[in-house]
């Protein structure tokens, strides 16, 4: 079982994001570190919470599908906007945002296993077999 301290993932706004963003994108920039910010308080109080390590690969998994449907929720905003003729940029940067937070996500060593474990589990769980009897 790994300690509560190990269990504390670190989450951040990578520069390359911010760099795309336009010169005028500053309130855009402190929405994306204060959303970043929330949202890894909200998963680190979650992960301490946990009872073990299944548990806490239980609540990444529920976070990491919470952010997979949010970049597909941005991801449908790009053709929208530019079918508008606006600017995609700020849907891009948000959904590359969700993206990269899952790959954060998967760096923490201590998870990998426990991640691919749940997912796995849940899609036995929700029935889909392969050869199914």
């Amino acid at each position: 079982m790994v300690e509560d301290s190990e269990r504390e993932l670190s989450l951040g706004v990578p520069q390359q994001i911010l760099d795309s963003l336009p010169e005028d994108g500053g309130n855009a920039e402190a929405d994306m570190k204060r959303a970043v910010g929330g949202l890894e308080s909200r998963l680190n109080r979650l992960l301490v919470e946990a009872e073990s390590d299944a548990q806490a690969a239980g609540h990444v998994v529920d976070f990491v599908e919470h952010l997979e449907d949010r970049m597909e929720t941005y991801d449908e905003f790009v053709p929208e906007l530019r079918a508008w003729g606006q600017s995609p940029i700020y849907a891009i940067a948000w959904r590359n945002l969700q993206a990269d937070l899952i790959m954060q996500i998967h760096e923490h060593e201590w998870l990998a296993d426990h991640i691919d474990r749940e997912r796995n589990y849940r899609l036995v769980e929700d029935g889909i077999r392969f050869g199914k009897r």
